[in-house]
């Protein structure tokens, strides 16, 4: 081959390539929800995930976990997007339901490092990417001193200064379970001394809702001096420089557990596998744990002494949490949110 076409065969080789690496590039689209939410996992998660593998992150911040699962349910598993970012009780249904993708640590070996107690809470389709936990969050200015039990919500000096959750959000249910437990009852298959407590804390109560956006703008302004809220929530106004604190009442209380997901008709499902490995890895939920303010179901991650003091960071924290059985809890949702109509917002004043 002489050199005028040993240039013209790389001319089109190099064309070519050109062409064709636009065409290889991946994209991988993520489902998860706004606010500092959305600008944390950018920095921490998205942005070196980009980095280190040259795929790009199309970022969905459409929906609610249980919206987000709607979806994939009504969609058989091809909602538009690869990967989601839900809740445990919502990936065992999905694995009941046969629409999202079973996980393997042959193709996300970070998995291995979970937990095995916290992953079993989410099931074969779920990798648990954090843990908060359900506090009880106070006005600093307001209280004259530090709340250590779940009853100070039926405390006469907080009458129409709490606000709750209604049970669109996982808390309602999760302070039925508590407030069970304190009275006698259980997690799962004796919930009526918990809906009866919580008759009582509803009279106290300004009203219910779902957002906790909208729940925590009561605290901000005043108008509500506690409420249960998510710790890594909770630890986000703290640093903000608001006037509030947060503890865990001596009863003690349980997780979010939080998981990413891949719908089972996932357009790019080798990407988002990559994208959950690297979630998991021990740099990157250091990252998280840091920039979030949560707890991790990997407990050989260093995290500062202030952030591990209030977190869920070791098996000690792990076992100190009550884990209702959420295969049982999502059959008897139904009944239960019926339940909480009749015997809690009924009895609101």
């Amino acid at each position: 081959m002489g050199k005028t076409s040993r240039f013209l065969a790389l001319s089109s080789a190099f064309a070519l390539s050109a062409l064709a690496g636009p065409l290889r590039a991946e994209t991988l689209v993520v489902n998860s929800y706004g606010g500092p939410y959305e600008d944390i996992i950018r920095k921490a998660i998205i942005e070196p995930f980009e980095t280190k593998t040259g795929i790009t992150v199309v970022y969905d911040a459409v929906g609610s976990a249980s919206q987000d699962y709607a979806k994939i349910k009504a969609t058989k598993g091809h909602p538009g997007f690869d990967v989601v970012v839900m809740t445990a009780s919502q990936s065992l249904q999905g694995c009941q339901d046969g629409v999202l993708a079973k996980l393997d640590t042959k193709t996300i070996p970070n998995l291995a490092h979970l937990s095995p107690r916290i992953s079993a809470t989410a099931g074969p389709c779920g990798a648990v990417h954090e843990v908060q936990y359900m506090s009880l969050l106070y006005r600093t200015d307001k209280l004259p001193a530090a709340p250590v039990s779940w009853s100070a919500l039926a405390s006469p000096e907080l009458k129409g200064k709490i606000v709750l959750p209604n049970f669109q959000n996982i808390m309602a249910l999760y302070l039925v379970e508590v407030f069970s437990v304190m009275n006698g009852g259980d997690l799962v298959d004796n919930l009526d001394p918990g809906f009866k407590a919580m008759s009582g804390v509803a009279k106290q109560s300004i009203g219910f809702e779902q957002s906790s956006a909208i729940l925590e703008s009561y605290i901000k302004d005043g108008t509500v001096w506690a409420m249960p809220f998510w710790n890594g929530r909770a630890q986000l106004l703290v640093d903000s420089g608001l006037p509030v604190d947060y503890v865990k009442p001596k009863e003690g209380t349980i997780p979010l557990v939080a998981t990413l997901n891949i719908p089972a008709g996932a357009e790019h499902k080798a990407a988002a596998e990559k994208f959950i490995d690297f979630f998991l890895e021990k740099t990157s939920q250091e990252a998280w744990v840091r920039g979030y303010k949560v707890g991790s179901a990997r407990t050989d991650i260093h995290v500062p002494a202030d952030i591990r003091a209030r977190q869920i960071t070791s098996e000690a924290d792990l076992a100190s949490l009550m884990l209702p059985d959420l295969s049982v809890v999502t059959k008897r949702l139904p009944k239960w949110a019926d339940q909480w109509e009749r015997d809690v917002v009924a009895h609101a004043d």
